[in-house]
């Protein structure tokens, strides 16, 4: 087949022009752990960049692209040590009792953190998510409603 016909460039060029990660219009805002998870990510690139072939082109621009992501947070981040006390803020693990799709009573546990930081799964969410939105002011025995459904908050930690 003819060159002609097909879209990337020889050699590699193609990948020399990955588009930037999307960078967040939120205030960056981290817990002590997530400026540490985003120090660590930065060295981490850095260190690959400097045992890096030369000739992967492919590599050396996903490589490039997420430092500069990664860089740009940590440049951006702005830092908030967890105060404790009876309001949801920032940091704090909290507690929630809403009804599931069958309607039965779930209790769910988990940190508001900053956005690079969150993990559904392993009990952090956003700050920026409804959830946390709609609890951070609120204090023990408030609910609030959230796409629909109702959430009490039970515990504050």
């Amino acid at each position: 087949m003819s060159v002609a016909f097909v879209k990337e460039p020889e050699g590699g060029e193609a990948f020399e022009n990955l588009p930037d990660r999307p960078i967040s219009p939120h205030t960056n805002f981290v817990t002590p752990e997530g400026l540490a998870q985003i120090e660590a990510e930065v060295a981490r690139l850095e260190k690959e960049v400097a045992s890096l072939d030369p000739a992967d082109k492919a590599e050396d621009s996903r490589i490039g692209r997420d430092l500069r992501y990664w860089a740009a947070r940590k440049n951006t981040a702005q830092l908030v040590e967890p105060k404790g006390g009876y309001t949801v803020q920032f940091g704090s693990t909290v507690t929630v009792i809403r009804e599931d799709e069958a309607g039965k009573e779930t209790r769910q546990t988990f940190r508001i953190v900053g956005e690079d930081e969150a993990d559904p799964h392993k009990g952090s969410i956003s700050y920026v998510a409804p959830l946390a939105r709609a609890l951070t002011g609120k204090t023990i025995g408030d609910v609030v409603e959230v796409n629909g459904h109702e959430v009490e908050l039970i515990e504050i930690r």
